[in-house]
C-alpha cells in the first residue's frame, strides 16, 4: 500500500536518527516555525527522531535576543541552538560557536549561504537552514495578455508595466495586485526587489537618480494596480477571488491560492531593472551559542538538521525549502511544486542581484522599514515629487543608521561603521 510522504518522511528520519546521539534534551530556541500549527509540525515531524530529544520552543524577535544577550553575558544558559534569519544570527556573531568541525560530506550546501554563514569571518558561525523568498503569481488567464516577445521567466519592469496595462484594459478593471495594506510586506519590496534592481542599492543609493527612476516605475506601475491593495495582506486571497490576475507577495502568503486551485496559476520571478533582477531571499540558519550547556550535544542536533531528510521534512512544516540538494518527493504540495522552481529561476538568472533583509539594526528594525513605507506612501498614494521626499527620508534614514552604527550588508558594498547614505 502506497504511505503518504509524512510516514515516507518520517520513517526516514527514524532510521537517520540511529546516526546522532545526544546525552541530554536539547532547547532549540527559535524565531522561525512561530505560528501553533508549525511549531507543533516541528516537534512532532521534525525533530521527534533525534535522539537525546529536543524541546522546541518559539519566540518573538525580541524576547529572543533579550535572552540570548543574558545567557552569553552569564556565560552560562540552557539554550543549546538557536534558529533565526540572517540579521539577527549576525547580532551575536561574536556569541557564537565554530562549526566548521561539523561534517556535510555528502551534503551539498548553498556555497553564497555557507559564505553569509561565516558572518565576515573565518568560522562558521552558523549554517543555513532553510530559506524562503518572495515570487510573482498570476492567474492562467493573465498570459495571454503577456507584452509579445516578453519571457515570464525573465520579465523587466517594463515588461511588468505593459502587461498590467494590457490586462486593464482588455478586461476592464486594473488586475495587478500589491500586498499595501498595514500588515502587507510592501516595504521589502521596495528594499529588496524595486530599489536594488534599479540602483543596485538599499541603502547607500537611496536617493540616487536611478532609486528616482525605480520610484516613477511603481508609479506606473500604480496606474493599472487594483485600487484595493492598499487592504491586502495575503495576495492569495484576491487571486482566489478573482479580484486580482498578477500579484507579488512572499511565497507563504501565495501558498493557498496553488494549494486550492493548482492549475489555475503559475509562478515566476520578479522583474529586473537596469542594475539586475533584485531579489530578497529569506535564509535561516542553525547556530550554537558559546554558553551552550552541552556543545557536542547542540552539534548533533545542528548536524541532524542539515540531514536530507531533515530538510524535506522541515519543507513539509514550514513552506520553508532546503538550502541543501535533498530530493524533494514527488506528491509535495502543489504550491511547493509551483514556487519552488520559480524560486530557483531566479536566485540562478544571470541577472540575479540578492539584497539581504537588514542587518545589524537591532530594535530600530521597525523604523528602517517605515522609512520604506513613508516613501511609499508619500510618492505613490500622495503624488508627492519623488525627488525632494528622496532627499527628506534619505535624511532619517541617514540618522537610523549611524544610530544604529549598522554596516552596510547586500546588495551595497561592506563599510567600515553606519552604511553611508549619499
Amino acid at each position: 500500500m502506497r504511505r503518504s510522504i509524512t510516514a515516507i518522511v518520517s520513517a526516514a528520519l527514524a532510521i537517520a536518527a540511529t546516526t546522532f546521539s545526544a546525552q541530554a534534551q536539547v532547547l532549540f530556541w527559535s524565531t522561525q516555525a512561530a505560528p501553533v500549527e508549525e511549531t507543533q509540525k516541528m516537534r512532532e515531524q521534525v525533530l521527534a527522531g533525534f535522539e537525546g530529544g529536543v524541546d522546541y520552543q518559539a519566540s518573538e524577535t525580541g524576547p529572543f535576543l533579550t535572552r540570548i544577550a543574558a545567557e552569553t553575558q552569564a556565560g552560562s544558559g540552557q539554550i543549546g541552538v538557536i534558529g533565526a534569519l540572517h540579521g539577527d544570527l549576525s547580532t551575536y556573531g561574536d556569541s557564537l560557536v565554530d562549526l566548521s568541525d561539523i561534517d556535510l560530506s555528502g551534503i551539498a550546501v548553498s556555497e553564497a549561504f555557507l559564505e553569509l554563514g561565516k558572518l565576515g569571518t573565518d568560522e562558521q558561525k552558523y549554517l543555513p537552514w532553510m530559506q524562503a523568498n518572495y515570487v510573482m503569481a498570476a492567474n492562467k488567464q493573465a498570459l495571454e495578455y503577456l507584452p509579445a516577445g516578453a519571457d515570464i521567466n525573465a520579465l523587466s519592469y517594463d515588461d511588468l508595466i505593459a502587461w498590467s496595462k494590457a490586462l486593464a484594459e482588455g478586461t476592464g478593471s486594473p488586475k495587478f495586485g500589491f500586498p499595501a495594506g498595514p500588515q502587507g510586506l510592501k516595504h521589502r519590496f521596495f528594499q529588496g526587489f524595486l530599489i536594488p534592481s534599479y540602483a543596485g542599492s538599499t541603502v547607500t543609493k537611496f536617493r540616487s537618480a536611478e532609486a528616482e527612476q525605480g520610484w516613477e516605475k511603481f508609479k506606473e506601475l500604480w496606474q493599472y494596480t487594483n485600487p484595493a491593495s492598499t487592504n491586502y495582506a495575503f495576495m492569495q486571497e484576491p487571486l482566489l477571488a478573482g479580484d486580482v490576475w498578477v500579484a507579488f507577495d512572499h511565497i507563504a502568503r501565495l501558498a493557498d491560492a496553488f494549494n486550492q486551485r493548482p492549475d489555475d496559476f503559475v509562478a515566476f520571478p520578479a522583474p529586473a531593472g537596469p542594475a539586475g533582477r533584485g531579489f530578497m531571499p529569506v535564509l535561516a540558519g542553525v547556530a550554537v551559542p558559546v554558553s551552550a550547556p552541552d556543545q557536542e550535544a547542540s552539534k548533533a542536533l545542528v548536524t541532524y538538521m542539515m540531514q536530507p531528510e531533515t530538510q524535506v521534512a522541515t519543507l513539509l512544516a514550514t513552506n520553508f525549502y532546503p538550502v541543501t540538494d535533498a530530493a524533494l518527493p514527488a506528491e509535495l504540495p502543489a504550491s511547493a511544486r509551483a514556487l519552488g522552481p520559480a524560486i530557483t529561476a531566479m536566485t540562478t538568472s544571470s541577472d540575479a542581484l540578492p539584497a539581504l533583509l537588514p542587518v545589524g539594526l537591532g530594535d530600530l528594525g521597525g523604523q528602517f522599514n517605515q522609512v520604506y513605507t513613508d516613501t511609499f506612501e508619500r510618492i505613490v498614494l500622495g503624488n508627492q515629487p519623488v525627488r525632494q521626499v528622496l532627499d527628506q527620508q534619505a535624511e532619517t534614514l541617514r540618522g537610523l543608521m549611524q544610530q544604529a552604527n549598522a554596516p552596510c550588508w547586500l546588495p551595497d558594498a561592506a563599510s567600515e561603521g553606519a552604511c553611508p547614505v549619499d
